[in-house]
């Protein structure tokens, strides 16, 4: 096996723990044959160097006969065959080729010869060059780095190429990115999802057009500079999160398709994909065979790959709908049960291995299976990017007239659970998704071509307020924090000269990520799994809720969050309070320190009075501002 399963911690507590229930761990299905290694064939798929040479090993069932060519045999196809082995594999030991020298495999198939990149390549030249030799090791220093725990994340999107870019001519690279992880984390930022970065066509995409699946991106810096960035990454106590992409391959400079010479069908994609009415998918005739046990082998080692070879943290699974589904819908009709039990598979891996990596969907259909554990008969997903959040809070925030908004949607959007666990779920304002595809930021969408003016800066803040105060794991976009404007594309580099122009906006973001992570010791119900909206006011369009993690809550645990969504000033607005005692203010919005628009409007803490609201013994009247939002929690 390329990827032996790493030895369980021996305790969750020195691992990262999760915030709630484990998965049970049950058995994975066995993994398809691979033959015992020769004197001198090492065990594992493509290059394999070793102290002697390099194996080369690769999965061609059609071929007549396979020969691996390269810098080390001048390219000729007579000097280094590969012997067939079981199960369609072939392998050869050469003595000459080493780390750096590039290869490709040459195929035979009914005469024809084929020359291809090695699917498991670590490493190319580009996307439509020729494979390299990648040595594995690495000096990762003393990384003895911990998972935050899950109710303590707060993700930080990027993506590679654009995040920190020298300039509109030039994609930013993995050193790149990690040039700024100081900044990240004196923003609070523990865990960052870089969008998918495995060789694509070209030098600028979002990712999710994946040419060679196992090899970095080599205009973001390649393999070694990976690690650099996840070692730094570690570093600084940040985890790393990659977006993979299994829903389908390619499309452009494909070596994978019709690998060896077959297929069927009429242009099917050969061995590696469904060759009939499954391979269809919104991005070509190109969805991987997932029940072919030489292709679920191949995207499970590439899972594992990057959690134990790279070290990364986690994976986040792109459309996976459309890998348990045809259409990536709920029918069942088109489903892909072989789809869904690789998914599990895969799951049950990393959770029988390394439980504290955590494992993200993109699923979007609400759908609460893909986050139940496999021992109950769900995908075993940890949490899943959610839709019944982002879209009815981002309807709040941009419909033009208040009256519009509606606060029953807001209300539902803070209490939706799956699986009865407050961190099953990614919430979100922004991301890749949300501010492209003819959509924008928050802020443009609010107030077109004004998206630097008082409204749009003071919803979208409102908007951030929920994402880092509701139950569920928090994200933001890049640039979000300094009201990065317009839209997404992979052509565009964050521009960073808006931080020093949104100071205080930079500052609102690090207050409420503080406030989210209790760094002050007085907010610790904001990772907790217990959340009661007890006040919805539609006409007035105010809502309040409270999170707590402890028991009943009480000071220091028990946090309440009262969110204005109109243009109305409250001198006395009166709420229900879970408790007696001084309600102190964390955090409001409206301060003029955050942006000079802003009215600094008193919202000075109440003292709680006895009598019955919104279900509580206690009230207590604040007052309140335009589109704000306060945070506040009992003095101990």
């Amino acid at each position: 096996m390329p990827y032996a399963s790493a030895p369980k911690p021996a305790s969750r507590a020195t691992a990262g723990p999760k915030t709630s229930t484990q998965k049970a761990p049950a058995k994975a299905p066995a993994p398809a044959a691979r033959p015992a290694p020769t004197s001198t064939l090492q065990p594992g798929m493509g290059a394999v160097p070793h102290a002697g040479g390099t194996t080369f090993r690769v999965w061609a069932p059609n071929a007549e006969s396979v020969a691996v060519i390269g810098t080390f045999n001048e390219w000729s196809a007579d000097k280094n065959p590969l012997q067939h082995e079981e199960n369609g594999y072939w392998a050869a030991d050469v003595a000459g080729a080493k780390p750096g020298d590039e290869y490709k495999f040459h195929l035979i198939n009914q005469g024809n010869p084929i020359d291809r990149n090695d699917p498991y390549a670590r490493q190319m030249t580009n996307s439509a060059g020729t494979s390299v030799v990648h040595d594995p090791n690495f000096d990762w220093g003393d990384d003895h780095f911990q998972m935050p725990a899950w109710n303590e994340l707060v993700i930080y999107e990027l993506h590679v190429g654009t995040f920190n870019a020298p300039d509109a001519d030039h994609v930013g690279t993995f050193l790149s990115v990690a040039e700024k992880f100081p900044y990240l984390r004196d923003l609070g930022i523990n865990c960052i999802e870089l969008l998918p970065a495995t060789e694509f066509p070209g030098s600028r995409s979002w990712g999710y057009n994946p040419a060679n699946p196992f090899a970095l991106e080599s205009d973001y810096g390649g393999p070694v500079a990976f690690k650099e960035m996840v070692k730094q990454a570690h570093q600084h106590g940040i985890a790393v999160v990659l977006d993979v992409v299994y829903n389908h391959f390619g499309p452009g400079d494909l070596d994978l398709w019709q690998f060896d010479g077959w297929s069927e069908n009429d242009g099917g994609g050969g061995i590696y994909f469904y060759n009939d009415w499954r391979a269809k998918t919104p991005w070509g005739n190109n969805r991987p065979d997932y029940g072919r046990p030489e292709v679920r082998q191949y995207i499970r080692d590439n899972a594992l790959m990057w959690l134990q070879e790279y070290r990364c943290d986690g994976l986040r699974a792109d459309a996976i709908a459309f890998i348990r589904n045809v259409k990536g819908e709920e029918n069942p009709g088109d489903d892909l049960p072989d789809g869904w039990s690789l998914m599990r598979w895969i799951n049950e891996e990393i959770d029988q291995t390394m439980p504290w990596k955590i494992t993200i969907a993109e699923d979007m259909r609400g759908n609460c299976a893909i986050t139940e554990s496999v021992a109950n008969g769900g995908q075993g997903f940890d949490s899943q990017w959610d839709s019944s959040f982002v879209y009815p809070i981002r309807e709040a925030l941009t419909t033009p007239n208040d009256a519009d908004r509606n606060m029953a949607a807001v209300a539902e959007a803070l209490t939706q659970l799956y699986n009865d666990n407050a961190f099953r779920r990614v919430i979100y304002t922004e991301s890749h998704d949300e501010v492209a595809n003819g959509k924008s930021r928050v802020a443009e969408e609010i107030m077109p071509g004004e998206a630097d003016g008082y409204f749009s800066k003071k919803r979208t803040t409102l908007g951030a307020a929920l994402v880092l105060t509701a139950p569920g794991i928090p994200m933001l976009f890049q640039g979000q924090e300094f009201l990065a404007l317009g839209a997404f594309n992979d052509a565009e580099p964050l521009e960073w000269q808006d931080v020093a122009a949104h100071p205080g906006m930079v500052q609102l973001y690090r207050d409420l990520i503080g406030l989210r992570r209790n760094l002050s010791g007085h907010t610790r119900g904001l990772g907790g799994q217990h959340t009661h909206v007890f006040h919805v006011n539609n006409d007035a369009k105010l809502v309040a809720f409270a999170r707590w993690a402890d028991g009943d809550g009480g000071p220091n645990d028990t946090t309440v969050v009262l969110a204005n969504f109109a243009n109305q000033t409250y001198e006395h607005y009166t709420i229900g309070l879970p408790g007696p005692g001084r309600w102190k203010v964390r955090f409001n919005s409206d301060w003029k320190g955050y942006d000079g628009d802003f009215g600094d409007f008193d919202s000075l803490g109440m003292e709680a009075e006895e009598g019955e609201y919104d279900g509580y013994a206690w009230h207590g009247s604040i007052g309140l501002a335009p589109y704000a939002v306060l945070i506040l929690s009992q003095e101990g």
